[in-house]
């Protein structure tokens, strides 16, 4: 009976030992599973964490731009406000001129838009009743630099707030204030702008 207790006794012994030899086996293993995960792990918080900071500098960056723009197209749609705002206040200024100075920037559209031929000067019914006298005298000293050019003050009138229509049979001149800003509206942006902001 002892023999066989120092039998089972040394069975046990070999199994403690070969259960701790595979325990400590399983946690050394276990130890360099973890420590490589934890190694892998950093690795890739370490990735993210530059691929988050390259995202963020670059949503800055092109919040900035998009920032930039937007201040730029503000400032150009401010500029243009003021030109046409600039430009719609010399409208209103030429068609209230007092009557002497605007009758003269009259005369001096007429030298300038009229052709070399026989023609008709229609105005406003308001410009009508308010030409000064002698002023078909005045229109024809206008007109002396070009021969063959004439003009008569129609009895008709037009729709018009300001200046004149020259008419030449069927060909018309719309010379209104009004029509001669928008012809020229292009040119007189790129001036005003020129004056106010370079």
């Amino acid at each position: 009976m002892a023999g066989l207790d120092k039998i089972i006794d040394h069975i046990k012994n070999d199994a403690d030992r070969s259960a701790n030899e595979i325990i400590d086996g399983a946690k050394s293993e276990a130890d360099r599973i973890i420590s490589a995960a934890k190694a892998e792990a950093k690795k890739q918080c370490d990735y993210l964490e530059a691929q988050s900071k390259s995202a963020v500098a670059d949503t800055i960056k092109r919040g900035d731009s998009a920032a930039e723009l937007k201040e730029k197209r503000m400032i150009l749609e401010a500029k243009q406000e003021i030109i046409d705002q600039v430009i719609s206040d010399a409208l209103v200024h030429l068609e209230g001129l007092p009557e002497g100075e605007y009758f003269d920037a009259i005369l001096k559209m007429v030298g300038k838009y009229s052709l070399a031929k026989e023609g008709e000067i229609v105005f406003s019914q308001k410009d009508k009743n308010r030409l000064p006298s002698g002023f078909e005298a005045k229109i024809k000293d206008a007109l002396n630099g070009k021969p063959g050019a004439q003009l008569t003050i129609s009895n008709n009138t037009r729709n018009i707030k300001s200046g004149f229509v020259l008419v030449y049979g069927d060909i018309e001149e719309n010379c209104s204030f009004e029509a001669i800003f928008a012809e020229l509206h292009d040119t007189l942006q790129d001036k005003v702008g020129a004056m106010l902001f370079e």
